[in-house]
């Protein structure tokens, strides 16, 4: 007997991080040439000690922290949130219009199941990131392909000309993941411009605004008193304060969205983890300058990474910021030979262009995504030279 399967998840790719792992069975790299994997975009090491602390004392001292809290989020870290990003952002933002979720990747399939139903439609600017067509894959969604154009920003008037009566929201990642570029504010200002007089979403992820090369707000929509019912606003915890495996995202949305929003995440989890939003509270609250020592190490690396393909012959970097690189390569092998060959070959563990566009996608041949933030400045010299040794 073999059982049902929807089709739509059945038409979902592969998540592409678990499959380019399985190209490691079987490899073998020696002590002098360690694997360097640059394939995910994720945090390597455990909190700072101060946050951790905060962590043990809460699950030794708080009974409260081990039960159901909740389904929208602890009232303290949403109230923080709030405030937090009323200042940064120059706007008016109230905490009964911030929901927790356990991830922001949660918080993105959250509001998509608010926004659309089976059938309708999704702009996303490619390369896209992965997840986000995955889910709306699985939702029987259609992802509408937002082609970039130079420096892989997205154009508003292209964007206009994809609307239909069936698209329901505007996707954008900035800075972006897998593109690594920052969206000038006119950009994300035009798109919300866009999204408000067609009568549709905009989603902003903002997972990596911590890490913008830019001082000051990316952008000005929270100061704009009519943000609501437009702007969608996604945020991570787990970048800034490496708490990745705690799970903690947040959105940031009109209160009645909110309200729906709720139906679905007592479903799918009932409340967001007690200890994670305790941990991210801490942070947020104690973590301002060891952010910006993180932030200024990525710039760093940001800077190693552009000196370094500057020097690879044929190699073009097409976007480089926050945790990501995002490259044309010169060989004739297409992306995802290429990437299988790296790992056996010269050790290095990155994702092909085609991950992240659509099937077809001619592009995506030509280009990688390295989550360089995962390394430092001496492994990228190390990852350069690797390049530079395997191709010649």
């Amino acid at each position: 007997m073999v059982l049902p399967l929807n089709p739509d998840i059945r038409a979902t790719f592969l998540p592409p991080v678990m499959e380019a792992r399985r190209w490691l069975e079987g490899v073998t790299f020696p002590p002098e040439r360690p694997l360097i994997n640059v394939s995910q975009a994720a945090p390597m090491e455990a909190p700072p000690e101060g946050l951790r602390q905060a962590l043990a004392d809460a699950a030794l001292n708080q009974p409260e922290a081990h039960l159901y809290g909740p389904v929208l989020g602890l009232p303290e870290l949403r109230a923080e949130v709030a405030a937090q990003w009323s200042i940064a952002y120059g706007g008016a933002i109230a905490p009964a219009e911030v929901a927790i979720t356990q991830g922001c990747n949660q918080a993105f399939c959250t509001v998509i199941t608010t926004l659309a139903a089976s059938g309708d439609e999704v702009l996303l600017p490619t390369p896209w990131y992965f997840n986000h067509k995955m889910w709306l894959d699985m939702q029987g969604v259609g992802a509408v392909p937002l082609p970039t154009g130079p420096g892989l920003i997205p154009d508003p008037d292209e964007a206009a000309a994809l609307i239909t009566p069936r698209t329901r929201a505007i996707v954008l990642v900035t800075t972006n993941n897998p593109g690594g570029v920052e969206y000038p504010a006119e950009t994300v200002r035009a798109f919300f411009e866009l999204a408000k007089a067609k009568g549709i979403a905009l989603i902003l992820d903002e997972t990596y605004r911590d890490f913008d090369a830019r001082t000051g707000a990316p952008h000005d929509l929270f100061a704009d008193p009519d943000w609501r019912g437009t702007l969608i606003h996604l945020y991570s915890f787990s970048k800034a304060y490496r708490l990745t495996g705690h799970r903690v995202g947040a959105i940031v949305a009109d209160a009645a969205r909110l309200s729906e929003a709720e139906k679905f995440l007592d479903c799918v989890a009932i409340c967001p983890s007690q200890l994670g939003q305790i941990g991210a509270l801490w942070g947020m609250r104690n973590l301002t300058q060891w952010v910006a020592g993180e932030r200024d190490e990525i710039l760093t690396r940001r800077r190693a990474m552009t000196e370094g393909f500057a020097q690879l012959p044929g190699w073009k970097l097409l976007g480089c910021g926050a945790f990501f690189a995002y490259a044309e390569h010169p060989h004739p092998l297409p992306s995802p030979e290429l990437a299988k060959r790296l790992v056996r070959e010269a050790g290095i563990l990155l994702l092909p262009g085609t991950m992240f566009r659509p099937e077809g996608d001619a592009r995506g041949e030509r280009e990688v995504r390295i989550a360089f933030a995962n390394i430092g400045v001496d492994d990228i010299a190390r990852l350069i030279a690797r390049f530079a040794e395997w191709q010649s």
